[in-house]
């Protein structure tokens, strides 16, 4: 299973290369280390391959030589072969590479360019001056082939999440690209909405022989369907390439900072690891023993005694931070029309308490939040924060109260230097410059910034920058903390090190908020729920039992996790306490490596 073998010894009789890397190292010309280190790597005609690895290790940047944008758009010096449908990508123009592979960023928003579907699926063909008599046929089997062909005369940016990423599929099946390349195309995605994405490529895989290669985080949503091969790559190199079996029964992920499949976690904990005989991608099929069934039972029943896993501290009987009762929003959408996005949601949050806001993409999570801040208009019921009624607050008024952190740090930062971002509400409630360095020095040091307090906002990595978001609201001294979609598109170790860093400010007594569609967060790092579906709530609950009730998930269009697959194979009448367990072993684990 090394990087020497790159795990196509069984794919030789699939058809001929379609993409190779021999020796290949790329370094960016601002950088003073390559990025790509030594790249062997064949992909040949009708696989399918995921590619994993921590941010930072290489994946983006394979992406980018095998499309062409290494060299001609991303500048540096390339040593070693690279050979993509027959030809060296740096010597035929960008144009001819992407008539036979397409890629799908992982923000399909920064794909569309024309006003409608069918526009944005046409920009190639016109760039390619196909005559436009010729058009409608290809743009129709394109869209066809992508399940989005009944959304044609509709804006793109007016579509869900998940047809987005259609339409940016379909904008480059209208060349009939041979391979088609996806960058992270789960990071946006809710869960269900995920899984039917995967759904997708799998049918150009098998029904259509698509050649597939596909970066993502989110292994156990991607081995939903099944893939050929997985390629590891940790700093610039390929450390492993081979079927999924091997890879997840070896441990390999887990020395490289991967989250495997939660069921594989799990029987790893329970003392009866994998095999890959026993075939461990998906809950659903692996071939459990009487032996490992006899051992996850032991395992659970030693686990009940145990306290459940949550914040660490007590807020039973904790005053109210947010108490909404009967709430209702109606948005404008036309001159004399509102549609209704809240119906009568009713919920109380606790000081001190960590909860997550599940549900799919536009069920009601963001405009709940823009409702507590005060940037959308409560069109019905009471809001009260702590003891108040704060319905005629202003937003300045709210801002004292409670602090909204964006997903994306862009959105929100807006000065050059660390300090200047975090001062900047500070000075502008009129806070003498003392009290202001007083407040830079212990949020800094709270959000781990305290190396970094000097620099440019333009030199920090992403992760840091998100620190640097939720500092300038800390600084403020919020009593609510809310975030959105605090861990997308990270990888687990960034994942974890961020997770653990909110929840020592929970500890300190914040109240936090987090609105996800990540389910491992919300079973591992909060005690309850809110499940909303068009703007109802549907569950007010534990993590654990929300997402081992299958309906309950149906309904909010979200998914049961490999865990609970593994409850079931197992005969536990309670999935949630596996969840429990699994939970509580898991953050001892980490807790122990750290």
């Amino acid at each position: 299973m090394s990087a020497a073998s790159t795990g196509a010894e069984g794919a030789d009789d699939r058809g001929e290369v379609l993409i190779e890397l021999a020796g290949y190292s790329f370094q960016y010309r601002a950088q003073s280390e390559p990025t790509l280190r030594d790249i062997d790597l064949t992909v040949r005609r009708g696989e399918k391959i995921a590619v994993v690895g921590a941010s930072g290790s290489g994946k983006s940047t394979l992406i980018s030589a095998i499309n062409g944008l290494i060299p001609h758009r991303h500048r540096g010096t390339a040593e070693g072969l690279v050979r993509v449908l027959g030809k060296d990508p740096a010597a035929v123009p960008l144009v001819e590479t992407a008539s036979g592979v397409g890629t799908v960023l992982q923000d399909s928003n920064s794909q569309f360019v024309g006003l409608t579907v069918a526009e944005d699926i046409a920009f190639s063909l016109e760039n390619q001056e196909v005559p436009r008599d010729r058009m409608p046929p290809q743009i129709d089997r394109a869209a066809e082939l992508a399940g989005i062909g009944d959304r044609l005369a509709e804006s793109p940016q007016r579509l869900s999440g998940g047809q987005k990423q259609r339409v940016a599929v379909a904008g480059v099946l209208v060349d009939d690209v041979e391979v088609l390349l996806f960058d992270e195309p789960l990071a946006n995605l809710d869960p269900a909405t995920g899984r039917r994405a995967v759904e997708l490529i799998d049918d150009l895989h098998r029904e259509h022989g698509r050649t597939i290669v596909i970066v993502e985080h989110r292994l156990e949503d991607v081995l939903h369907r099944g893939v050929d091969r997985i390629v590891l790559m940790a700093e610039g190199r390929i450390v492993a390439d081979a079927p999924p079996d091997e890879i997840l029964a070896s441990g390999v992920l887990e020395e490289h900072g991967i989250r495997p499949p939660l069921h594989v976690a799990a029987l790893r904990y329970a003392g009866t690891p994998v095999t890959a005989c026993q075939h461990p991608a998906r809950g659903t099929d692996i071939a459990l023993s009487e032996e490992q069934i006899a051992a996850v039972r032991t395992w659970v029943a030693d686990g009940r005694l145990d306290p459940r896993p949550g914040t660490s501290h007590t807020v039973d009987g904790a005053a109210t931070a947010l108490d909404l009762r009967d709430v209702r929003c109606e948005i404008p959408v036309g001159p004399e029309r509102s549609a209704v996005v809240l119906h009568g949601l009713t919920a109380r949050v606790r000081r001190g308490e960590m909860i997550g806001v599940l549900g799919s993409n536009g069920a009601g999570k963001s405009t709940l939040a823009r409702v507590i801040c005060g940037f959308e208009e409560l069109t019905g019921g009471q809001l009260r924060i702590g003891v108040a009624d704060a319905s005629s607050w202003s937003l300045a008024e709210r801002g004292e109260h409670v602090g909204f952190v964006l997903q994306e740090p862009g959105q929100m930062i807006s000065q050059p230097l660390v300090t200047d971002e975090i001062a900047l509400g500070l000075r502008a409630r009129g806070l003498p410059e003392e009290e202001i360095a007083a407040r830079i020095t212990t949020v800094v040091e709270a959000c781990g910034l305290s190396a970094f307090r000097s620099w440019p906002v333009s030199a920090l990595s992403h992760g840091q920058r998100k620190r640097v978001t939720i500092a300038s609201v800390l600084a403020l001294d919020p009593e609510v903390l809310i975030l959105d979609e605090p861990t997308a598109g990270q990888d687990y170790a960034h994942y974890t090190e961020f997770m653990d860093f909110l929840r020592s400010l929970n500890e300190t007594g914040t109240t936090v908020l987090l609105i996800t569609h990540d389910m491992h967060l919300a079973l591992e790092h909060t005690d309850r729920v809110l499940v909303l579906s068009a703007g109802e709530l549907l569950a007010d609950a534990d993590p654990a039992v929300v997402l081992t009730d299958p309906e309950l998930a149906r309904r909010a269009d979200l998914v049961t996790t490999g865990l609970h697959d593994l409850a079931q194979r197992c005969g536990l009448a309670e999935p949630d306490a596996l969840v429990h367990r699994f939970v509580a072993v898991d953050r001892a684990s980490r807790e122990e490596r750290r």
